[in-house]
């Protein structure tokens, strides 16, 4: 790509997004969809008795690709009006349809209906997004199940998980936003043909009155668009609260992977996990040692930016006066746009993320053993009762001693000691080969082994198989 020194860069079109989605939110393709819709609404005008004749629609579709964005731009300089100046563009090189483009509609025609046409097939991109970046963290899950790994609540020592069964809390989420996903593009309804505030007034007076006929026009530029429903209400536009819901959902996807890239950067941190890092690739300017999780942090940045066009589109819709006011057009083409980009850039980065996830599982072991004679010491107490101790007597025993070798270890920065403060007190009745017998990290792990097993049949693999030609797509590589 040529870079133009003197133009601001949207960075998350050049850097983050995917071509694919970068695509839908072009001059290009939302100038062509006008073209597109205009197309239709006159086909099904034709269809319906209105006198447009089949020669007018040919030029249409003749030249519906000739998209000259210098005139129309020259146009709205002078009118002062993007869709008249497109309307204008468009006549100058189809005289013969100049009369019928646009017949009966106002300009949220094109402009709303672009927007959900633009959000869906987003939202489908999103989905199939979605799909491959659960693909890679399920085959990572499934891989990993049955490694014990140190738990960690308030991101203190807790009871151990595995490392599959971590990654599958990652997965959930991912599933929960692709259902959400799925369901609001089934849900997605098309403004249609309103008129200028949502009346169908102009088409009354085009059709003489006839609401059937009116109806049916709306179902057919519906059906064209390739949606299920028109909306029988609106003002000039369709309800702004269908932004907000869409751009929700995009939030949660945000959430979600957010939440991801913390814990993996608190991962490589702790040198257990690490994201993929090429062969090449420098950490640090200053420090060449170093192997900063970029990926992650780029995660997380992506996810802000994403979560934070909510307010800006909530605000935007619960400001609308009565059937329409200007000053969300600013607003929707700036955080819509950003919105999808970013989303989008966000699960680009969690496929390749989850696609080349380094497991140290010495480090993972050596941790995990350094706490694990803490977590042991229920079973142990067990294991002292049954030679006759008293469990009370011995539970204080097990605060002093845990209390003491803790301290050795945060004071004096040696290994933990508790097995052997145990042992020499005669109070257990147990050697340190007995002590060692209950330090298996596989028996503190629970079921998560099993549970892995289960969720990667019964909520992920329905996904994958319902998603395969998604899947048996190329990655994409990041741009940076």
């Amino acid at each position: 790509m040529a870079i133009n020194e003197n133009a601001v860069e949207n960075v998350l079109e050049t850097r983050y997004a995917s071509a694919e989605m970068a695509r839908l939110w072009s001059p290009a393709f939302k100038f062509g969809t006008w073209r597109r819709l205009w197309i239709w609404l006159a086909e099904s005008e034709k269809e319906l008795g209105l006198p447009i004749t089949e020669e007018q629609l040919q030029e249409l579709r003749d030249t519906a690709s000739n998209l000259d964005l210098e005139a129309a731009a020259r146009y709205e300089k002078k009118l002062r009006h993007d869709v008249m100046a497109h309307v204008h563009a468009w006549g100058d090189i189809a005289p013969k349809a100049k009369g019928i483009i646009h017949l009966g509609a106002t300009s949220q025609f094109v402009g709303c209906n672009t927007d959900l046409i633009q959000m869906r097939e987003s939202l489908v991109l999103l989905k199939k997004r979605l799909a491959r970046s659960i693909g890679a963290l399920a085959k990572f899950a499934d891989e990993h199940k049955d490694l014990p790994t140190l738990g960690f609540t308030h991101f203190q020592p807790a009871q151990p998980t595995t490392v599959g069964k971590r990654a599958c809390t990652w997965i959930q989420d991912l599933v929960m936003d692709y259902h959400e996903v799925a369901r609001l593009i089934e849900w997605l309804p098309f403004r249609g043909v309103k008129g200028t505030t949502g009346t169908q007034a102009s088409f009354m007076e085009l059709f003489e009155g006839d609401e059937d006929k009116i109806d049916a026009l709306d179902r057919r530029v519906t059906e064209k668009a390739g949606f299920n429903r028109p909306l029988t209400i609106s003002g000039q536009t369709y309800t702004r609260h269908i932004d907000s819901r869409v751009i929700h959902v995009l939030g949660e996807i945000a959430v979600t992977v957010g939440r991801m890239g913390n814990d993996i950067r608190l991962l490589q941190h702790l040198k257990e996990v690490e994201e993929p890092f090429e062969k090449d690739q420098i950490g640090s300017s200053a420090m060449a040692y170093k192997r900063n999780p970029m990926r992650s942090e780029r995660l997380c940045a992506l996810s802000r930016i994403v979560m934070a066009q909510q307010q800006v589109i909530d605000s935007t819709a619960a400001a609308q006066w009565f059937e329409r006011t200007l000053d969300d057009s600013a607003a929707k083409r700036i955080s819509v746009s950003q919105a999808f980009l970013a989303a989008d850039a966000c699960l680009v980065l969690v496929e390749n993320i989850a696609s080349g996830l380094v497991v140290y599982p010495k480090m993972i072991e050596a941790r995990l053993l350094s706490e694990l004679p803490f977590m042991a010491t229920e079973n142990i107490l067990m294991q002292a009762v049954k030679k006759g101790g008293d469990r009370q007597e011995l539970h204080e025993l097990i605060r002093v001693h845990s209390m003491a070798a803790g301290a050795v270890v945060k004071q004096e920065g040696k290994p933990n000691d508790l097995l052997d403060r145990l042992a020499a007190d005669s109070a257990f009745g147990l050697t340190r080969a007995q002590l060692e017998s209950v330090l298996d990290p596989k028996l503190y792990v629970g079921r998560a082994p099993s549970l892995v097993k289960r969720f990667l049949e019964e909520e992920v693999q329905p996904i994958l198989q319902a998603e395969s030609n998604a899947l048996a797509d190329s990655a994409v590589d990041l741009k940076v």
